[in-house]
């Protein structure tokens, strides 16, 4: 596991798989994210991933169709008022209907992952949440919540018709433009008769581990940190979301990222990244990142003009 220099100022260590190709996005994180990333030894960096690259082919003789045929299990029998209040929240019901979806516990190391990094600083965070050996409500709690621990959010009006939006989480975002009618701004009074508002909503996206089961492979979707932190503890299984993916059209629809990019590499390899990787030094590195703040503008626009009538 190589390690750069951590230098002075506000950074947090991540965990970067390395070995798999593109070399060219391994080199462009650590020149765009890594402390000090633009003087780093580029000729170092590519032997490293070289070396991990070594080591990727030989697990794909040594591991060959390890992702394949993962299977799941049933919810513990206590939790079955928990999933049945989780499965009819608004959350879970707006955001996972696009594909049949259902409850149940995975095995952590079967799983195929394509997130490339993970932040340890937030990893601790997580530890903090759970006991070493947490009961089945408080796992499903960490893996599935439906009322997370959300950080502050600093609002400033930047301009007559900007604002910007400032917090500290990556998971903060533009959630989509609503047309709400006045019975749903409550407490809102207009300078005059309100006939529509037009609501650009700003939020964090539902936070549930959730994997895609696909062409005989589970690929972690959401969770990924969680993911990590429960390994690491040694918890070997945990509960969340499954969506049954019966064709790849339909992942362009689910946010997978570089998955819907790249299917063939997580879904047609003898041996995919897994999130086993992240705890293997030979393809793993420790980078140092500085530490960013997540912005959000919204800037709209009013246009009046008198046409003729039809």
């Amino acid at each position: 596991m190589g390690l750069l220099t951590t230098q002075v100022g506000l950074s947090d260590d991540h965990v970067f798989l390395i070995g798999r190709p593109p070399l060219s996005e391994f080199l462009g994180f650590i020149r765009t994210m890594a402390v000090d990333g633009q003087s780093a030894d580029r000729g170092q960096l590519a032997a490293e991933w070289r070396r991990a690259n070594d080591h990727v082919k030989s697990l794909e003789v040594a591991e060959s169709g390890i992702a394949d045929g993962p299977t799941t299990q049933e919810l513990d029998p206590c939790l079955a008022s928990k999933a049945s209040s989780f499965l009819a929240s608004p959350y879970f019901l707006k955001s996972f209907s696009m594909v049949p979806a259902s409850l149940g516990v995975v095995e952590l190391d079967k799983l195929v992952v394509f997130q490339k990094f993970i932040d340890l600083a937030f990893v601790s965070e997580l530890k903090q949440r759970l006991t070493p050996s947490p009961t089945p409500e408080r796992l499903f709690d960490f893996c599935l919540p439906l009322a997370p621990p959300l950080p502050q959010v600093a609002l400033k009006q930047t301009a007559n018709n900007s604002y910007t939006f400032l917090t500290t989480s990556t998971d903060f975002r533009f959630l989509e433009a609503a047309m709400l009618n006045p019975a749903q701004l409550r407490s809102y009074q207009s300078d005059g008769p309100a006939v529509a508002a037009l609501a650009l909503v700003v939020g964090y996206g539902p936070n549930f581990m959730n994997v895609a089961r696909v062409e005989n492979r589970l690929v972690l979707g959401n969770g990924s940190h969680r993911a990590y932190t429960l390994r690491d503890l040694g918890i070997t299984h945990a509960p969340c979301i499954i969506q049954d993916v019966t064709r790849r059209e339909e992942l362009e629809v689910l946010g997978f990222g570089d998955l819907q990019q790249n299917p063939d590499l997580y879904l047609k390899s003898v041996r995919p990244p897994m999130l086993r990787d992240y705890f293997d030094a030979a393809l793993t590195k420790i980078v140092p990142v500085a530490r960013k703040q997540r912005a959000i503008r919204v800037t709209f626009g009013v246009e009046v003009m008198d046409i003729p009538a039809a």
